[in-house]
């Protein structure tokens, strides 16, 4: 099987005062798209999304390790969505990327929905998966957020197995042993103080107040059998994002991406592919 990871460009960034771990995709190449910047999962690193970037051949991609995540020192001081949003957009500054389409799942999409407001003129389109509007959300299963607190989610993969599907929910047997064995061996565990930091880094913070200003087009992806975020959170979003549409997987659970690979990308690459709107290519003409 192909490493999603040997196409990257792999590097240690200094940016926003933090060193970031990023990894590239074929930013270099001629494209008629815009590359995505991508905001990961809680604790995850950025192997974990990979195979994501790499079944999107024809755009460059960009994302990176949170600090205290993956292989990216951990902070020295704590951070919020203000502040990392910030550093994202230095880091797309020293890419030279001008604008992209951000994409963020679970606690990445709420990274996403505020980079897009605190950075419009940036962000041409929205994709949210598996996400909230932040602290005013309908939690989840509790006995998926037992395990997800569980450190050895990341450390014991015989602990991951066992609780995949309460972790995950869906049809995680749908997609082959296999599958979830190669989405366990990309994990690596964060490091104590980066996933505390991670966690507070969204205390108390909501999108809900500024979501009907947001002038994106947006898609929303959920998975009916989330554990870890309802789709009812879905709902809300699509209810309180004018030019939003809300997309629900029969059977997904919080990893749909990997349960229901090739209908999530098909998804995407239409939502992104589409013409644009009047709006947009107003925006684009005038920048």
């Amino acid at each position: 099987m192909t490493n999603p990871m040997d196409d990257a460009v792999v590097s240690m960034e200094q940016v926003g005062g933090r060193t970031l771990r990023t990894a590239a995709w074929r930013l270099d190449m001629p494209s008629d798209h815009l590359p995505i910047l991508f905001f990961n999962g809680i604790g995850a690193n950025i192997e974990a999304v990979a195979p994501l970037a790499a079944a999107l051949p024809e755009r460059g991609f960009i994302m990176f390790d949170m600090p205290g995540v993956g292989e990216s020192p951990d902070p020295l001081v704590p951070y919020n969505p203000f502040t990392m949003s910030w550093t994202a957009a230095q880091l797309l500054d020293k890419f030279g990327l001008d604008e992209v389409d951000v994409m963020g799942v679970s606690w990445g999409g709420a990274m996403a929905q505020h980079f897009a407001l605190q950075h419009p003129g940036r962000t041409r389109r929205l994709t949210l998966i598996a996400t909230t509007p932040g602290m005013l959300m309908v939690p989840g299963n509790p006995a998926a957020f037992t395990k997800m607190a569980d450190p050895r989610r990341y450390v014991d993969p015989e602990f991951m197995a066992k609780h995949f599907k309460t972790l995950y929910g869906g049809m995680v047997e749908s997609a082959g042993q296999d599958h979830k064995q190669s989405h366990i061996s990309r994990l690596k565990p964060p490091s104590p103080r980066g996933y505390v930091y991670q966690l507070m880094c969204m205390l108390g913070w909501t999108s809900l107040p500024a979501l009907p200003f947001m002038s994106k087009e947006t898609l929303i992806m959920m998975g009916d059998e989330d554990q870890i975020v309802p789709l009812i959170n879905g709902k809300i979003l699509a209810a309180m994002i004018p030019n939003s549409r809300l997309l629900t997987f029969a059977g997904g659970g919080h990893l749909f991406l990997l349960t229901h690979a090739d209908e999530s990308v098909a998804a995407i690459r239409e939502f992104l592919d589409a013409p644009e709107t009047g709006k947009e290519a107003g925006r684009t003409a005038a920048a």
